[in-house]
């Protein structure tokens, strides 16, 4: 004759497997709670053309760029959530051997706009620079355009769903 205490699980096991089982069931349900949840979805897509004799040619399809020609780049972020994206912001790189065009700075919306002369770490409207005076103290001043290396806009407005906010600036090739 066989045991049967084999094949039929205790009692502690049996209330082990229900509870792993319920446990399995309610953190599934969290998890459709939580992807059903309201959030913003947004997609940022940089595209980059370059302006030469009068046209603007996709730097995909450009084969060089030369020195002096002027880049133009789009950021464009659609939200395709279901919530509003809140306190939107986008950064732009100034990619390295270029510089920054005066003046070439806009965007969609009423966007406020800073710069970073070190790499993101830090963000101003007018970045400033110390400067060695004649006395040996040190100023102050704002920070040469060419030492520009990222631009970020910020949105006051939310991005709300199904919206699209572009953000535009010039590089010129050193």
């Amino acid at each position: 004759m066989r045991d049967v205490r084999k094949f039929v699980p205790t009692m502690p096991a049996v209330v082990l497997s229900l509870l792993v089982l319920g446990s399995a069931a309610a953190f599934a349900q969290k998890n459709f709670m939580i992807l059903r949840a309201p959030r913003p979805d947004v997609k940022v897509q940089l595209a980059g053309v370059v302006q030469r004799d009068q046209h603007q040619i996709p730097l995909d399809e450009a084969v060089a760029v030369k020195s002096g020609e002027v880049m133009k780049w789009t950021i464009s972020s659609v939200n395709e959530g279901n919530a509003p994206a809140q306190d939107y912001k986008a950064v732009g790189i100034i990619p390295s051997g270029t510089e920054l065009v005066a003046g070439s700075v806009s965007a969609d919306g009423s966007a406020t706009v800073s710069y970073s002369i070190d790499n993101g770490k830090s963000f101003a409207a007018q970045p400033t620079v110390d400067q060695k005076q004649p006395d040996g103290s040190l100023k102050k001043v704002a920070a040469p355009i060419s030492m520009y290396t990222q631009i970020r806009y910020e949105w006051a407005d939310p991005l709300n769903q199904g919206n699209k906010l572009n953000a535009f600036y010039r590089v010129r090739l050193k």
